[in-house]
């Protein structure tokens, strides 16, 4: 019994359920999904404020796409990562600007193509106000840190979210020294 009262109270706090408003979710492109990923959840670490993260895909016209199939650049896709998070939409993204390059389209690195690009999908009104106003805010102090001169990260509605396949999910953790070009470009969101 006390498993299963559990497992439903983990269920309900993970969908945002009856009683507990503060979960949300977000889904975030910033290049390479590993390396995304791998930021949100050191986030997690060191806040406790990510409760999970998922990679896959989003914003495209394929239905159910592969890895294979996004890479080849005709789906639409973007490779995301589906944050479930208990803090401020806009703490969230804060963060998510200190670790990809916002500056270049669809490129992040050596990486290039759509599927690479700097996107936020929101997921209603308020997402879609305060993702727009944090761009706004990053393109008026925007740091010499970054390669471009100009935001290019785009606001978009959410669409279906298609989780990657599992030898995905946790890339990073799995294969300690596989690919990532994400880094801290940022120690933190600039204020001025």
């Amino acid at each position: 019994f006390l498993l299963s009262s559990m497992g439903s109270w983990l269920s309900s706090r993970r969908s945002g359920g009856e009683g507990d408003a503060d979960v949300q979710t977000a889904t975030l492109g910033a290049g390479c999904y590993w390396g995304t990923e791998k930021f949100l959840r050191r986030h997690k670490f060191e806040t406790g404020k990510v409760v999970d993260v998922r990679v896959g895909f989003a914003g495209g016209t394929t239905e159910s796409p592969t890895y294979e199939d996004v890479c080849t650049g005709t789906t639409g896709h973007v490779e995301v990562a589906r944050v479930t998070f208990t803090c401020d939409y806009g703490e969230l993204l804060r963060f998510f600007f200190t670790f990809h390059d916002p500056t270049t389209r669809d490129r992040q690195g050596n990486d290039r193509g759509t599927q690479y690009a700097s996107v936020i999908f929101v997921e209603n009104d308020v997402q879609q106000r305060v993702a727009e106003e944090t761009v706004r805010d990053l393109r008026a102090k925007l740091p010499t840190t970054f390669q471009g001169t100009d935001v290019v990260t785009e606001v978009r509605d959410a669409t279906t979210f298609y989780p990657a396949h599992e030898a995905h999910q946790r890339y990073l953790e799995k294969n300690p020294g596989g690919y990532c070009n994400h880094r801290a470009y940022l120690s933190t969101f600039p204020t001025s």
